[in-house]
């Protein structure tokens, strides 16, 4: 089934929208990690701690599973396919890391982090699960730029058929 370039382009914005809120919920969770760590008020730190894990139970869930289903839908009802090309591979490879990250890892991480702080727990634990929080960010953070790269680059061209 193709789309017609009408519902071509409204799946496309639904995508990007998608696409965009993944990007701006790992940007603000590196904003408020960053706070956390640098700030001295344990109100301040409890309150970052507590947003970053209301987010990975919502936004960042319905972001990624919404960009997903579009991208899928994208690839099936327009040109691209979903193995024609490498670089839709290679995206596909990464949004699977991210699907894992996000649906498991921010959750587990940030509740974590978040009852580690709520249990005042001692300070190389606490150190422990930030970096595990930071680890997350910056990977997804990184991903998801290099994802919006090759999405507009194209590179590496379409797979061989084979035989």
């Amino acid at each position: 089934m193709q789309l017609s370039i009408t519902g071509k382009r409204w799946l496309l914005t639904i995508h990007l929208i998608f696409s965009a809120i993944m990007l701006g919920n790992m940007v603000t969770f590196l904003i408020l990690s960053i706070t956390a760590a640098g700030t001295g008020s344990e109100q301040l730190v409890g309150s970052c701690y507590q947003i970053m894990h209301v987010l990975s139970k919502t936004s960042v869930r319905a972001s990624t599973i919404g960009t997903l289903v579009s991208g899928i839908l994208l690839s099936i009802w327009t040109k691209w396919g979903l193995f024609k090309f490498y670089w839709i591979i290679v995206k596909e490879i990464l949004t699977a890391l991210l699907l894992f990250l996000n649906l498991w890892g921010m959750y587990a991480w940030t509740m974590n982090t978040l009852a580690g702080f709520e249990s005042n727990m001692n300070q190389l634990d606490m150190y422990m699960f930030h970096i595990d929080l930071w680890t997350g960010i910056v990977i997804q953070i990184l991903s998801l730029l290099f994802i919006f790269v090759i999405s507009v680059f194209k590179p590496w061209g379409m797979r061989k058929a084979t035989k």
